[in-house]
């Protein structure tokens, strides 16, 4: 099979590796995993991460159950008050930070860095393959004439939805995953080069788990 996400590890042994612009994610599985309840029972925080790259099917089902699209109405797998979709999940990845556009199902290139280091102050967010921040357009809450009172209200609450899809995808596939708020967010958005309507919310490493 075909591993993009594993072109990763080749990344840490040249220094000149290019960062594809655009990956097209393979079609998320829908039918497979665990059964909920079960997922839900074993559910857990974990802070061990393997170096090992995720593969093509397991990339593709985080982001699908993270904020994937659902329906031709644009709507997606975690619920947003009013339907706002503020919300934006950027993918911090060894050979640079993508943001993941549900309606293609594809990662777009935003900066050909590794800026995972960046995501969290615990050491373990550089070594896991994947870093996912979650950031909420605040712009989109003015467009549909909402305070921004009622962004500080549901932008947290959005993020926690999505983190919460994560760790059921993770707990049904034998991964390993932590939501982290502790992050330098103001440093964070510098380093990805966020325009000030963006608000980050929260980091969440996913990975295999360390031997």
């Amino acid at each position: 099979m075909r591993i993009l996400f594993g072109l990763a590890a080749f990344a840490l042994a040249l220094p000149l590796f290019a960062a594809e612009a655009e990956i097209k994610l393979v079609k998320p599985d829908t039918t497979g995993g665990k059964p909920l309840m079960q997922a839900i029972a074993e559910r857990r925080t974990q802070r061990n991460f393997a170096e090992t790259p995720l593969t093509d099917q397991q990339m593709s089902d985080i982001l699908f159950a993270a904020h994937g699209l659902t329906g031709k109405k644009g709507r997606r797998t975690t619920p947003t008050a009013r339907n706002v979709l503020d919300m934006e999940i950027f993918v911090a990845l060894p050979q640079g930070l993508y943001r993941y556009e549900a309606g293609s199902h594809t990662l777009k290139l935003v900066l050909d860095q590794d800026i995972r280091k960046s995501c969290g102050r615990q050491a373990f967010h550089a070594k896991a393959p994947v870093d996912l921040i979650y950031v909420s357009n605040y712009d989109k809450y003015k467009t549909a004439g909402m305070s921004e009172a009622n962004a500080d209200f549901y932008a947290p609450n959005h993020a926690g939805y999505i983190s919460q899809n994560v760790y059921l995808y993770a707990a049904s596939a034998g991964l390993v995953t932590v939501v982290c708020n502790n992050v330098d967010k103001t440093a964070l958005a510098r380093a990805m080069k966020l325009g000030p309507q963006y608000r980050i919310m929260l980091t969440q490493p996913v990975g295999n788990p360390a031997k």
